[in-house]
């Protein structure tokens, strides 16, 4: 029997509708109203994370991007339960409308996001107003959508079984975190994995938008008016339609927009466990690019002055031992196997499956001169930082670190004191250590940086940039700009252990194609023009990228 509520003080409305008249006794009611806290629950922690993460991969820079989207999310979730107050009168249509709203919201934000990056066409720049805006939009929507579900399931609990409003918080928070539990989980084990970003957050507002529209038209339904059944079932109907639509279209979608980012000989494009690899060219005379989440890592016509640049200066001494550290594409290998009195070279790649393009595919094989045939080659595929905490002591006279960009803040443990306190470890007497570290002109301060880490971990630098001079004769004028746009410049710092290193070219070895030694000495000039002076050293607990 439902109970019957205690009469509101003279003057006054009750904070509530009276009791419910549900289909079912007030015990499985209350039940299944819970059970709805917990699936929405964990539908809206999937939305959070899901813009956190697309965040990540289309921007960089993931410390920033998290905190972005959870602080403008909570604040918008106290403003929403502020505003639902209004609705308490008309809770049970009032969730069935936040439910649709969050759904339709929630599920699109990820194809809406990666739509706009795709056909901007600019990895930088635009995201300052345009795509980061929106990813601001989309978390202060659903930051409010999700707050109203508080008071809202709050008057819906009550309804069902008036209780004491401890006992009611407690039993709503203790279903609405333990969904959070859930979706927390089921995001990166489940949904990332086995139906990808987009499909995965389509199929969550699915579920959203059924539990909500289940949960009111059947345990509310004598709450409403035939009007608002009608109108709330079309509604869920409607958004239900344009979520199954868009989860069919979701591949077709994915192509067009590839080809927006890539142009249009995208070749290869999978997955891997901690990043997006596109491989595009290769065929019909045009050069191959490597896209590892979007940024261009082998860049056409330009690979070769920039991995001339990062090996050739390192190699200007002792060289018999070698280690690559990243390089899984293979280019670093090839610069440091044409030098004589190579005996052994050891690449520490993070991704098995850029090595393993690099070993298959034919284009980027035939690129890097098939270096993974040469017995002098040793591939090991692991977290380099892991990998030299147990690498033997002065082992090497050359180290390579061919990383992505510092700014990326799932790389700055790889740019850490520490980082380069165990690279110096492994490195022989009188070894040295080069350093991919950036673009010196639109990440001035980033560069500085690596070199004072580089300086702080106890080696001598000399910091140098290499313009990126190829004048585009090579481009495909049918691919997008965001696809042939290379970096105007790539930065390095040389390091040694015992001396001030001097820039130079090994005189054993035939000339680089794009290098020569006054390059090298003005390249380095242009770099000190621009130094920063006095920048602290990026360490693990205190990242300075």
């Amino acid at each position: 029997m439902i109970e019957s509520p205690a009469p509101a003080p003279p003057g006054t409305s009750p904070s509530w509708g009276g009791p419910a008249r549900p289909p079912v006794r007030p015990g499985i009611g209350r039940f299944l109203v819970l059970a709805g806290v917990f699936v929405c629950a964990a539908c809206g922690l999937v939305y959070e994370l899901e813009l956190v993460a697309l965040a990540s991969y289309l921007i960089g820079d993931s410390v920033t991007q998290a905190s972005v989207v959870l602080s403008v999310m909570v604040f918008a979730m106290g403003i929403g339960s502020l505003a639902a107050k209004r609705l308490r009168g008309h809770a049970a249509a009032g969730f069935c409308a936040v439910e649709a709203v969050l759904a339709l919201v929630g599920g699109s934000s990820a194809m809406a996001l990666y739509a706009v990056f795709a056909w901007t066409g600019d990895w930088g720049g635009l995201w300052v107003d345009g795509p980061r805006c929106l990813l601001v939009v989309f978390s202060l929507v659903i930051g409010l959508l999700i707050g109203a579900e508080v008071p809202l399931l709050m008057e819906l609990i009550q309804r069902i079984h008036r209780q004491d409003a401890g006992g009611a918080v407690a039993d709503l928070f203790a279903a609405d975190y333990v969904g959070a539990l859930v979706g927390g989980l089921a995001f990166p084990f489940l949904l990332l994995p086995v139906l990808g970003q987009l499909t995965g957050v389509l199929c969550t507002g699915t579920v959203n938008v059924l539990a909500g529209g289940a949960l009111v038209l059947g345990l509310f339904r004598r709450d409403l008016t035939r009007r608002a059944r009608w109108v709330l079932l079309v509604a869920n109907l409607v958004v239900l339609g344009v979520l199954g639509t868009a989860a069919v279209l979701v591949g077709d979608f994915e192509q067009a927009a590839r080809r927006a980012v890539y142009g249009d000989d995208v070749r290869v494009a999978v997955r891997t466990e901690g990043q997006e690899v596109v491989l595009t060219g290769g065929v019909h005379g045009r050069p191959v690019s490597l896209f590892l989440d979007g940024r261009l890592r082998v860049g056409g016509r330009g690979e070769r002055r920039y991995h001339e640049a990062l090996v050739h200066p390192a190699m200007n001494g002792p060289h018999a031992r070698v280690l690559i550290l990243g390089g899984g594409d293979g280019l670093a290998a090839r610069e440091v196997l044409r030098h004589p009195g190579v005996r052994r070279v050891d690449i520490v790649e993070l991704d098995a499956d850029v090595v393993r393009l690099a070993r298959s595919d034919p284009a980027l094989s035939a690129l890097n001169g098939h270096v993974y045939g040469d017995p002098r080659v040793h591939v090991t595929t692991t977290d380099p930082f892991r990998w030299l905490r147990r690498a033997p002591r002065g082992a090497y006279d050359v180290v390579v670190s061919d990383l992505p960009d510092p700014a990326v803040t799932a790389d700055t443990k790889l740019y850490s004191l520490e980082f380069y306190g165990l690279t110096r470890r492994v490195l022989a007497g009188g070894g040295r250590l080069v350093v991919h570290a950036g673009q010196v002109s639109c990440r001035r301060r980033a560069f500085w940086t690596v070199d004072a880490t580089v300086r702080a971990a106890g080696l001598r630098t000399a910091p140098y940039r290499v313009a990126d001079r190829d004048d585009g004769s090579g481009a495909d004028p049918g691919r997008s700009a965001s696809a042939t746009r290379a970096p105007r410049d790539w930065g390095f710092v040389l390091a040694r252990t015992d001396a001030r290193p001097v820039l130079g070219l090994d005189r054993d070895e035939r000339p680089p194609r794009t290098l020569t030694a006054a390059g090298l000495a003005a390249d380095a000039l242009a770099a000190d023009r621009t130094r920063i002076r006095g920048l602290p050293a990026s360490t693990l607990v205190h990242p300075r990228y």
